[in-house]
């Protein structure tokens, strides 16, 4: 009796071992378990298990970052996984689906003169849930692509990080299978992110003073450079550079983080923020008077935090003055893009760095470092961009 038991235990654990090379080589091969087979009421989460559901994650987002790199190969990573946790089949088709799409992003930005030469994605399990046959697990992901032919000034490097929710389903033998992927950021701006960014509703001061419009911006190569000093006038950029390039992903416990989907996200507060450590001072007042700008740990005006509402305050304060064209912003500046071109503006992004005529930003939502304008530009071809000289 003792030894049908082990037969069978290892006959288990090939029929799954194939299933998971068969999803790797993009055919879906679900065990034919009988009618009769026993469900396991309770399947194990245990450290063992927690440590696969990681080991999938980092593999999956592995292909992502691979799909960017140019000349990376495309067999993809999650052949190393076989036995208790794998992806379902339909998970395997949206895995291959989204890498398509990733290398289609990969030859647009390489059209906008920027390939990747290596990537390294590494991913941590914040936490699991578990609730019946179905576990949710809470990952981060920290990604570095390395910038191809790195010369005359431009940085070597971009990075993000990324956090997204993985929901394991165990089918009638306590097989956990990956079924979904989400992410979690506010914002959705990482250079693998697939999902459309989020947008925000057209925000409507109720301070009856009126709404400055911010002309939109050209984004056009080479345009006529508009050059200003970095330091020694009114405002020091590279401070607000070196603040945002600090905490692009070590948030500043001086502030509250707004990094989720009920706070709106945080990347208006992050470059207010910067702004702030290169000299802009504070004009309090009442929050909701996009006329005042003012953040501390305790309170932040809506010009602090908001989109929309610190285009308002930036212009009427004639602290900023608007740039024809994107590619002028230097270090310091700030970009803003309207996503779905509907007037209101979703994202927040500061300058941090200039080299060839291309402006670098770092923002947060997701949390990124030095991405080049023209790789956001090829991702985000119908938004709306704004700049302005700060």
């Amino acid at each position: 009796m003792k030894s049908r038991k082990l037969s069978r235990k290892r006959s288990r654990a090939a029929i799954v071992t194939a299933a998971a090379a068969s999803v790797v080589a993009g055919v879906a091969l679900v065990p034919n378990w009988s009618a009769g087979a026993a469900v396991v009421d309770d399947p194990t989460v245990n450290a063992a298990t927690k440590a696969t559901f990681q080991k999938l994650a980092d593999a999956v987002f592995t292909d992502r970052t691979q799909a960017l790199v140019q000349g990376a190969s495309q067999k993809k990573q999650t052949s190393r996984f076989s036995g208790d946790v794998r992806l379902s089949s339909t998970q395997s088709r949206d895995e291959n689906t989204a890498l398509t799409q990733l290398r289609g992003r990969q030859n647009s930005i390489a059209k906008a003169g920027e390939t990747y030469s290596a990537g390294s994605t590494q991913v941590t399990l914040d936490a699991t849930r578990v609730t019946g046959r179905t576990a949710k697990a809470d990952v981060t992901e920290t990604t570095t692509l390395t910038y191809a032919k790195a010369a005359g000034g431009t940085p070597k490097s971009t990075g993000f990080q990324a956090h997204h929710e993985l929901t394991f389903k165990a089918d009638q033998r306590g097989t956990w299978q990956l079924t979904n992927i989400q992410d979690t950021d506010e914002g959705g701006l990482a250079v693998n992110t697939l999902s459309k960014p989020s947008v925000k509703a057209p925000a409507t001061p109720d301070d009856g003073n009126s709404t400055p419009d911010a002309p939109r911006a050209a984004t056009t190569r080479n345009p006529v450079a508009v050059p200003k000093t970095l330091t020694g006038g009114t405002y020091d950029y590279k401070a607000m550079a070196t603040y945002a390039e600090t905490y692009w992903n070590n948030y500043n416990t001086a502030y509250p983080d707004y990094n989720n989907e009920t706070a709106g996200g945080d990347c208006t507060n992050f470059v207010s923020q910067s702004l702030k450590a290169g000299g802009w001072k504070h004009v309090p007042g009442y929050v909701y008077d996009y006329t005042k700008w003012f953040g501390t740990a305790d309170i932040q005006s809506d010009s602090f935090v908001g989109v929309n509402e610190w285009s308002w305050f930036a212009q009427n304060s004639k602290r900023t003055t608007p740039l024809a064209n994107v590619y002028q912003a230097e270090v310091g500046d700030v970009i803003q893009v309207d996503f779905d071109r509907d007037g209101a503006k979703d994202h927040t992004m500061i300058v941090t760095y200039k080299a060839n005529g291309i402006p670098y930003v770092t923002y947060h939502s997701n949390n990124t470092y030095r991405r080049s304008l023209a790789s956001l530009i090829a991702s985000y071809p119908n938004a709306y961009y704004y700049a302005y000289r700060t």
